[in-house]
C-alpha cells in the first residue's frame, strides 16, 4: 500500500493521484486552515516518526472525517436510494408532531406558562428555525447519515464527532422511549371512552420522577409499561422490513395525525371560553422562577422544544435520498414551518377550551374536549375517539422515525470503526442496518416499559439543544475552511453576514439550556461522561481512520462490496516500518 493521496473530482468519486502532487503553501491563518481542512491524504493519519505517544493520541482527537470521503460513502452505500423531497418532508413532519403537542403541550400549559404556552413554542420554534437553516445548508453540502454527528466529525474531529454521535442516542433512542410512555396513555384513553378500563399495573411505567426535589421512586402497583414497550417492537420490525415499507406506513399515518390536528383546530375554535386566557401569563407565587411569570415561558420553551425535535430526523435518511442536496433542505425547513403554524393554533384552541390548572394529565387533548363537553352540554364523543385515533397514529409515527434516525447514526459510527463492526451490517435482502434496529428497539422499549416520560423528555430536549450548538459552530467553520464545496443551499446573508443566524441560535440554544432544571443538566453532564469513557475504552482504538486509514480510502474508492457483511481486514500501520 503506497502513500497516495486522494482528491474528489465533482464531488462524487475518489480519484488516486501521485504522492508528489503539489500542496499548498504559503498563504495567511485561514489560508493555511483552510489548506488543513481540504487535506484528503490518508497518510496523515498515521503517526509521526517525530511524534510521541502523548502527541499522537492528542492529535487523533482532532483528527477530521474529509468531506470528499464523505461524498463517495454516499455515492457508494449499500442502502436504497429510495426518498424523493416530499417523503423527506412527511419524515420531519412525522417526526416531529407527537409527544411534544399530544402530551408536553398541556404539562407545559399546567406547569409552567399558563395559557403563554402558545409563546413558549413560538421561541422554541424561533430557536428550532435557526437551527434548520444550518442544517440544511450541512445536508445540501455533506449528505449522508449520522446527522450532526457526521457535521461534528468534518468540522470539530472525532472526539466531538462522538460526542455529538452519543448525544443523537439521547435524542432518538431516549426521546422514543418518551413517545412510547405517551403512546401508551392515549391507549388506555382510547379503550376508557368506551368503559374498558386497564390496571395501571401494567399500563404505567414502573417509577415516578418528581422534578422538585429531585427523586425517582418506584410506584406501588406499577409493573411495566406493556403497550409501550409493545408499540415500539412492532415499529422495530417495520424498520427492519425497508425504507420503502417503513416510508409508505409514515406517509399514511402522517395524513391522518394532519387531519385530526386541523379537524381539532376547527371544530373548537368557536367554543373556547376568553376567561381561560386570564392571567395569559400567571404570575409566579412560588419563588423557583421557573414556574410561572415570564421565565417561566421560557422554561416551558425547554420543556415544548421536544416538541420540534424530529425535522433534524430527515437528514439521517440522507444516504436513502434520490437527491439529497435539493431535497433535504425542503424536508427540513417545510416540515418546520407546517408543524409550527399548527402548534400555535392547536395550543390556542386547546387553552382557550380549558383552564390551564386541568391540562397537566397524560391526555390534555382529551380533557380539552372534556372541559367543553361540561360547559356546552353537549357530547363531543366523535371528537374525542378521532383525536385519541389521531394521537395514536400520530406518536406511532414519531416512534418510527426517531429509531429510524437513531439506527441510522449508529451504522455511520459504525462504518468509522467507533462503536462495534455489527450495527454497520445491512440485511442482504431487506437493506436496512437490521442488527443495529434490533438492539436499539430492544433498548427503546425496555426504558419506555420504565421511565416516565418528564424524565424522558426534559433529557431529550436538553440533549437536542447541544447538537443543535455544535451544527451552527459547524457550518461556520466550513463556510470558511470548504468554501470550495458546492452547496444546493446556503444560508442567506451573503460571505460574512450569514453568521447572524447560526450565531443567535447558538445564543438561543445556551440560553434554553440554562433555564433548564439543574438536575437534567446534571443528567446530561453524567450521560456525556459514560460516552467518554465508551470512547477512549473502544472508540478511538477502533476507529478505521487512525487503525487503517489508507485501507479505509480505498476501500470507499473500490467500491469494495462485502457480501458476507465482514469487516475488512484491518492493518496497522506505522511509518517507519511502510514501504
Amino acid at each position: 500500500m503506497d502513500d497516495s493521496k486522494y482528491e474528489v473530482s465533482h464531488g462524487a468519486d475518489i480519484s488516486i493521484v501521485e504522492t508528489g502532487a503539489k500542496q499548498s503553501s504559503g498563504g495567511g491563518l485561514l489560508e493555511n486552515i483552510q489548506a488543513r481542512y481540504a487535506k484528503v491524504d490518508p497518510a496523515s493519519y498515521l503517526r509521526r516518526p517525530d511524534e510521541s505517544g502523548t502527541q499522537y493520541w492528542g492529535r487523533r482527537l482532532g483528527s477530521l472525517k474529509p468531506v470528499e470521503l464523505l461524498l463517495a460513502e454516499y455515492a457508494n452505500t449499500e442502502l436504497r436510494q429510495y426518498l424523493n423531497w416530499w417523503q423527506l418532508t412527511f419524515i420531519g413532519i412525522g417526526a416531529i408532531i407527537g409527544t411534544g403537542i399530544f402530551v408536553l403541550s398541556g404539562q407545559a400549559a399546567a406547569q409552567n406558562a399558563g395559557p403563554a404556552v402558545t409563546i413558549s413554542f413560538l421561541i422554541a420554534g424561533i430557536a428550532s428555525a435557526f437551527a434548520a437553516l444550518s442544517y440544511s445548508e450541512l445536508a445540501s453540502m455533506i449528505p449522508v447519515s449520522g446527522s450532526a454527528y457526521t457535521y461534528a466529525y468534518a468540522t470539530m474531529g472525532e472526539f466531538v464527532g462522538w460526542t455529538l454521535g452519543w448525544d443523537l442516542v439521547l435524542e432518538y433512542m431516549v426521546g422514543a422511549a418518551t413517545v412510547g410512555v405517551g403512546w401508551s396513555g392515549y391507549f388506555k384513553k382510547f379503550f376508557g371512552l368506551f368503559g374498558i378500563q386497564f390496571a395501571d399495573s401494567w399500563t404505567e411505567p414502573t417509577v415516578i420522577w418528581e422534578e422538585n426535589p429531585a427523586r425517582i421512586y418506584y410506584e406501588e402497583g406499577h409493573a411495566f409499561n406493556v403497550p409501550g414497550f409493545v408499540v415500539i417492537l412492532l415499529v422495530t420490525i417495520v424498520l427492519c422490513v425497508g425504507i420503502r415499507q417503513a416510508s409508505w406506513v409514515n406517509s399514511i399515518i402522517v395524513v391522518i395525525k394532519l387531519v385530526v390536528v386541523v379537524l381539532f383546530i376547527f371544530a373548537l375554535c368557536g367554543f373556547v371560553d376568553r376567561e381561560n386566557y386570564v392571567p395569559y401569563v400567571p404570575p409566579n407565587t412560588s419563588g423557583d422562577w421557573h414556574f410561572f411569570g415570564t421565565p417561566g415561558i421560557f422554561a416551558a420553551a425547554t420543556t415544548v422544544f421536544f416538541a420540534y425535535i424530529g425535522f433534524d430526523s430527515v437528514t439521517t435518511a440522507a444516504m436513502e435520498a434520490k437527491n439529497p442536496k435539493r431535497d433535504l433542505p425542503i424536508g427540513i425547513i417545510g416540515s418546520l414551518v407546517v408543524t409550527t403554524v399548527l402548534y400555535v393554533g392547536f395550543c390556542t384552541v386547546m387553552t382557550g377550551a380549558a383552564n390551564y390548572t386541568e391540562l397537566n394529565t397524560s391526555t390534555p387533548v382529551i380533557t380539552a374536549i372534556e372541559a367543553i363537553e361540561v360547559r356546552t352540554g353537549k357530547s363531543w364523543m366523535w371528537l374525542k375517539v378521532i383525536t385519541a385515533i389521531g394521537a395514536l397514529a400520530g406518536l406511532s409515527s414519531v416512534l418510527l422515525i426517531t429509531m429510524l434516525g437513531q439506527t441510522r447514526v449508529f451504522y455511520s459510527m459504525a462504518k468509522d470503526g467507533l462503536v462495534p463492526s455489527v450495527f454497520a451490517k445491512v440485511h442482504p435482502r431487506f437493506k436496512t442496518p437490521y442488527m443495529s434496529t434490533i438492539l436499539v428497539g430492544s433498548i427503546t422499549a425496555i426504558l419506555s416499559a420504565i421511565l416516565p416520560v418528564d424524565l424522558l423528555g426534559n433529557m431529550t430536549s436538553v440533549g437536542t439543544l447541544l447538537a443543535f450548538f455544535i451544527v451552527h459552530c459547524g457550518v461556520i467553520v466550513l463556510r470558511f475552511t470548504r468554501p470550495d464545496v458546492e452547496r444546493w443551499f446556503k444560508i442567506p446573508g451573503g460571505k460574512y453576514l450569514f453568521i447572524i443566524f447560526p450565531i443567535l441560535g447558538m445564543v438561543i440554544c445556551v440560553l434554553l439550556i440554562a433555564v433548564a432544571e439543574v438536575s437534567t443538566i446534571w443528567r446530561l453532564f453524567v450521560w456525556m461522561g459514560v460516552g467518554w469513557v465508551l470512547y477512549f475504552s473502544y472508540g478511538i482504538r477502533h476507529s478505521k481512520l487512525h487503525r487503517d486509514p489508507i485501507g479505509r480510502f480505498a476501500e470507499v474508492h473500490a467500491h469494495v462490496e462485502h457480501s458476507n457483511n465482514e469487516a475488512y481486514p484491518v492493518q496497522d500501520y506505522d511509518y517507519q516500518n511502510r514501504s
